[in-house]
């Protein structure tokens, strides 16, 4: 029963059932790239392709995907529907207004993965937690690179600071993954970060070869080159799997307020001290956030953060939802108005 070691419990059973006809397999997509596919059946892996209903429905599969497949041959097969996820790392597709990309679909840790060199970036960090924290899926920190660093418990302390509850652990991949090792084994795992990181070299530890290619980073930059240029799940020895996604060049959010908060709850908490329920805190008396700011409890930085990301938000749900986008108006209209008739203002 080869798909059970890769995720196919009793609740993906059923769903299959729910949903097969006959003739129809269950398979699992271990590839994807610019439309193309493969997916793992029970006694193979082979070529895919969409059927027309799906492509127009536009729920294409994602690595990760359970779906129902019809063999045509021991070489194809055609995807007949996705079956629904129980979760999805999203982000914002690149260049598409208003598009999702689904990056990587029922997976149970969503590795985020991050070079303590030139790579080494907090806020980037705080953007792949909100976007893990979306997809459901438990949230992990790999400091990796420990072996070039020479700050090591600095750069620990600091991102232990934004983690907010996420697992953390500091590596050196060439070396070793045995601490990633125990929170793996027999789950689905999808690591992400950027070109360089390491990911590949944390996917081949695990597997125990070289199955992923790897490549120098530049030294002015600590980037690597795209080695990775397409997502795919890769079985386990013993039980699991890993998908290995390519380097993200551009990490737009698709996200909940919610995933925001979660990822930043000391500043929501703080937030829901202040006086005023909507407080802006800029001027307001009484205001929990601006008093930590003042007293140094929350980073500069990292507020500054907090306010970019949720204007990000904010201008996705305009984009996708009309009637925020009537209200946006209606919001600005009423700033509009009232700077007009400030005496400041005035002519």
């Amino acid at each position: 029963m080869f798909l059970e070691e890769i995720g196919a419990d009793s609740r993906i059973r059923e769903l299959f059932r729910s949903r097969a006809t006959v003739g129809t397999e269950l398979g699992r997509v271990s590839f994807t790239s610019h439309e193309q596919y493969r997916i793992l059946l029970e006694a193979a892996e082979c070529e895919a392709t969409p059927t027309g209903r799906i492509r127009w429905d536009s729920a294409l599969p994602a690595v990760g995907d359970w779906v129902v497949a019809r063999p045509v041959d021991s070489t194809l097969a055609l995807i007949q529907d996705v079956l629904p996820r129980r979760t999805q790392f999203s982000r914002r597709a690149a260049g598409r207004a208003g598009a999702e990309q689904v990056a990587a679909a029922n997976i149970d840790l969503a590795v985020i993965v991050c070079g303590l060199d030139g790579d080494f970036n907090l806020r980037r960090l705080e953007r792949y937690l909100v976007l893990a924290r979306e997809s459901g899926a438990e949230p992990v920190i790999v400091l990796n690179k420990a072996d070039v660093c020479h700050s090591v418990p600095e750069c620990r302390e600091a991102a232990a600071r934004i983690a907010r509850g996420a697992g953390m652990v500091v590596l050196s991949a060439i070396e070793s993954v045995s601490l990633v090792a125990p929170l793996v084994r027999g789950r689905t795992i999808a690591l992400f970060g950027s070109s360089g990181a390491g990911k590949s070299t944390i996917a081949n530890g695990l597997l125990g070869q070289e199955r992923q290619a790897t490549g120098p980073v530049r030294v002015a930059d600590s980037r690597g080159r795209h080695t990775t240029t397409s997502r795919m799940l890769i079985p386990m020895p013993g039980g699991g799997a890993i998908i290995d996604t390519p380097g993200m060049r551009e990490l737009q959010l698709w996200a909940s307020e919610g995933a925001l908060d979660d990822t930043f709850d000391d500043i929501a908490e703080l937030a829901r001290r202040c006086r005023f329920a909507d407080c802006t805190h800029s001027e307001e008396p009484a205001c929990a956030v601006r008093e930590a700011l003042e007293s140094g409890v929350v980073e500069q930085s990292r507020w500054q953060s907090y306010q970019k990301l949720k204007r990000e938000l904010r201008h996705q749900m305009v984009e996708q939802d009309p009637h925020a986008r009537i209200a946006e108006r209606k919001r600005w209209k009423t700033i509009h108005k009232s700077l007009r008739n400030h005496p400041k203002y005035r002519r």
